[in-house]
């Protein structure tokens, strides 16, 4: 692996204690829930933005139009990508996440090296000339004498764009046709809008985004359920089963936008909790509200057998969703 990627690497998802504990710090003073809240009156605007323009075609594939550019258009933003820069970079995201199997990585190492290039100059300037944008913040953030180094900031920056950014992406696409293979339960939020934030949790929980946590490696014997992991063995765990857990979640394969007692693992769980869950929230909130309101004909144009879903064992996504409204 060059080295540059080898450094990328080095991001709080593959790392633990003190190590994960002064970059979380660290990230967590820039990318603030404030922050976050802040964007969502652009989040709406978009939204209504993306709709407006394939409305006139009563069609659309929901993937490509409206579920993709909506989050990669609002980290390009928070970011504080220059406009005329947005084209490249959304080249580059989506030859990332259209990235599947190890020889796709391997691929896309000069893709990568020419983003790593762009990213390290963009900070250069923002640390000469600073921005009211994500990259300045991170760029700026200090704990004590201890702040990010460059490398830092490219890995946190990668792991925005592709872990927060995709399950997003899968979140509105597979959050969309669940409801649309479950007409009483979409038909229950289009008559109760504000149901829209346990719908939204109900999704998380139903489609998984995220069907498997990256992998981890025991660092001592552990026994787990009368199972013994030796020390240095691969462990790959997999939400989307907990998630369907039968002796947590009554009635676990059933859609249900009203679930009360919701406690699923899509994001994660204790110091690895995703930073980007207010986000993600916010964004599938405001898309699938405003998406089941505006187009009340929605329905699929193909039926739901014919789908493709993307050759991803991590993430669990639609490569396209035709719809008619």
């Amino acid at each position: 692996m060059p080295p540059m990627l080898r450094r990328l690497n080095h991001n709080m998802l593959a790392l633990d204690g003190p190590d994960h504990g002064r970059l979380r710090t660290l990230v967590h003073k820039a990318f603030t829930p404030s922050m976050i809240e802040r964007m969502r009156d652009q989040v709406q605007l978009l939204t209504n933005e993306l709709l407006d323009k394939v409305e006139p075609h009563a069609s659309m594939d929901l993937i490509a139009d409206f579920a993709l550019p909506l989050p990669l258009t609002m980290i390009i933003r928070i970011l504080g990508i220059p406009a005329q820069d947005a084209p490249m970079f959304r080249r580059w995201a989506r030859r990332f996440l259209a990235g599947g199997a190890s020889i796709d990585r391997i691929l896309l190492i000069p893709t990568m090296l020419s983003f790593a290039g762009y990213l390290k100059k963009l900070i250069k300037t923002r640390l000469a000339r600073p921005g009211d944008d994500l990259i300045t913040a991170l760029a700026q953030a200090r704990e004590d004498r201890d702040q990010l180094s460059e490398d830092e900031i490219l890995a946190m920056i990668l792991l925005l764009l592709i872990a927060g950014h995709e399950t997003t992406v899968n979140l509105i696409g597979s959050g969309i046709l669940a409801l649309l293979e479950h007409p009483d339960q979409l038909a229950r939020l289009r008559s109760e809008p504000e149901l829209i934030k346990p719908a939204i949790e109900e999704l998380l929980r139903f489609v998984c985004p995220l069907v498997m946590a990256t992998e981890r490696y025991a660092r001592e014997d552990i026994t787990l359920e009368g199972v013994t992991i030796p020390r240095g063995e691969l462990v790959v765990a997999v939400i989307g089963s907990a998630n369907r857990d039968p002796r947590y979640f009554e009635e676990p394969d059933m859609l249900d936008i009203t679930r009360e007692k919701n406690k699923h693992l899509a994001f994660g769980q204790g110091v690895h909790y995703c930073l980007g869950a207010p986000l993600s929230r916010m964004e599938g909130q405001i898309a699938i509200k405003t998406l089941v309101q505006r187009m009340p004909d929605l329905r699929l144009a193909i039926p739901a057998q014919q789908l493709h879903w993307r050759g991803n064992l991590v993430m669990r996504g639609l490569e396209a969703l035709p719809v008619l409204f």
